[in-house]
């Protein structure tokens, strides 16, 4: 007969909280929520705050921070998960997030 034998990866996989159905479901209308206030910068008369371009852009830039971080905490499981594997995706956020307005600045400033 074989034994089946239980590691501590096994036993701390299977002690993570995971959110329910409804927190799901509340996470999905946030990002809805947000993606849609990111369409309407699109509509200038939608919004009279986003008429500066330097706004419209630090918004976008924030929202855009807000729904990465929603999506891999919890659809990717990131807060259950060994803090290394965070640590990889903020970082990764940091560096797309420095060549995005290293690329925009490029526009701004060297036109």
């Amino acid at each position: 007969m074989t034994e089946t034998v239980t590691t501590e990866a096994d036993d701390e996989a299977e002690a993570h909280d995971h959110p329910s159905d409804w927190s799901y479901i509340k996470i999905a209308l946030i990002l809805a929520a947000i993606t849609g206030v990111e369409v309407s910068t699109y509509f200038e008369s939608a919004i009279p705050l986003f008429e500066n371009n330097s706004v419209v852009i630090a918004s976008l830039m924030f929202m855009m921070v807000v729904k990465f971080w929603m999506v891999a905490a919890y659809f990717m499981h990131l807060k259950q998960d060994n803090t290394m594997f965070t640590r990889m995706f903020v970082g990764g956020l940091l560096l797309a997030t420095g060549v995005y307005c290293i690329a925009l600045s490029t526009f701004q400033f060297w036109a």
